[in-house]
């Protein structure tokens, strides 16, 4: 300790501004020489402990387009589809970014353009198991988001713990990615963020709608208990490059197949409807979010609505116009209907979506096109503009 040379009248002048800890400082004239050393000690804790907090509740938050310093952020899931987008853009404007991936449905070739990069790291790990990082910012995003793996992972609730108890230890601010599964088959349309939802608690797509909901109750819980900085983000369909080929989202199936040849497969009568936003717009939210002052829920998805009939003929339109569709019975708990509402998002985080299907897909086709086929691709994913 003697190491460290202290002015009590500066500390002092210090403490005054940290809180009670300015109390300490009030009394140093009263101590006699004795206990100086005594003195010296709990004032220089008082002062570090002054800035600790300080530092602490500083952690995470960058205003936007004012960075301040380069920060250190993990990313669960980087290698996925959404992840290494948002990856992308982390590394592009100089942070130091720490992927974590258990590679259950991520690729190392999302991300192989990063390797060698001095601010980039992988790390092979399933979070369900914890693991100790210091990091300035959590982006939760480990989690398949398609109905042929979500039914045997476990990564929403045991996942989103370990992260949460990460971001308790190093004073993290946490991002959670939830989904607009919460909703359910919704009886309110469009959806807003103060709708509970109508939701099946024990139908066949009911571990990923409840796991995501129970994510989100411990995010608040510990935002609310230990004062976590938290934001939750409510997500909408997204596509774009990258998705995996096959599984089984509507966009991917539709590409896929309309590419092979194969007949677009439509679950019922077509007329379900959803909003399909493209990836760099869900990343510009995701980020908008993590740098504002605001904890969520927020919607993040393209208003635009459109039945399945309609998503495949704008499929049409960019591969096949003669691409033929197949009708097939209706999946159990398939929701009628689904559009955000992001009056919310746009207010307070000053965002929406700038990129249409029509100009957003040929981007996707191009990316599936090269990876089915092995073709040059035209386009450049990922940079579509509006």
């Amino acid at each position: 300790f003697n190491s460290f040379p202290v002015s009590t009248s500066s500390l002092s002048q210090e403490l005054s501004g940290a809180g009670g800890a300015g109390l300490i400082a009030g009394s140093v004239s009263g101590l006699g020489a004795e206990s100086s050393e005594v003195t010296r000690r709990v004032l220089y804790e008082a002062y570090t402990e002054g800035f600790r907090g300080r530092n602490v509740a500083a952690v995470g938050k960058v205003p936007l387009g004012l960075k301040k310093k380069n920060l250190r952020i993990v990313v669960t899931g980087g290698a996925g589809f959404v992840g290494s987008h948002l990856v992308d853009r982390l590394i592009a404007r100089g942070d130091s970014v720490i992927v974590v991936d258990n590679f259950f449905t991520g690729r190392k070739e999302n991300l192989m353009h990063h390797f060698g990069n001095p601010k980039f790291e992988l790390i092979r790990h399933d979070v369900v198991e914890p693991i100790l990082l210091e990091v300035d910012q959590i982006y939760h995003l480990a989690c398949p988001a398609s109905p042929v793996h979500y039914k045997f992972n476990p990564t929403n609730v045991v996942g989103t713990l370990n992260m949460l108890g990460l971001a308790k230890r190093v004073g993290a601010r946490f991002l959670l990615t939830s989904t607009s599964e919460v909703y359910g088959d919704p009886l309110q349309h469009p959806q807003v963020e103060t709708y509970w939802g109508n939701v099946n608690p024990i139908g066949v797509r009911s571990c990923y709608d409840e796991g995501k909901r129970t994510a989100e109750t411990l995010t608040m819980d510990y935002h609310r208990s230990l004062g976590i900085e938290v934001r939750i983000a409510r997500i909408f369909n997204t596509y774009g490059p990258r998705m995996c080929i096959d599984d089984g989202r509507v966009v991917s199936n539709f590409v896929a197949q309309a590419l092979r040849k194969e007949p677009m497969t439509v679950y019922g009568d077509g007329k379900q409807t959803r909003s399909f936003q493209y990836v760099s717009d869900l990343v510009e939210g995701l980020i908008r979010l993590m740098e504002g002052d605001h904890v969520g829920p927020f919607n993040l998805g393209n208003p635009g609505e459109f039945t399945m009939l309609e998503l495949a003929e704008v499929v049409q339109e960019a591969i096949d116009p003669n691409a033929k569709i197949e009708f097939r019975p209706n999946t159990e708990d398939d929701p009628h209907k689904r559009k955000p509402d992001i009056s919310k998002a746009k207010q307070l985080l000053g965002w929406e979506p700038t990129i249409s299907l029509r100009k957003g897909l040929p981007l996707m086709v191009s990316d599936f096109r090269q990876r089915i086929f092995g073709t040059p691709k035209t386009l450049i994913g990922g940079g579509a503009t509006a």
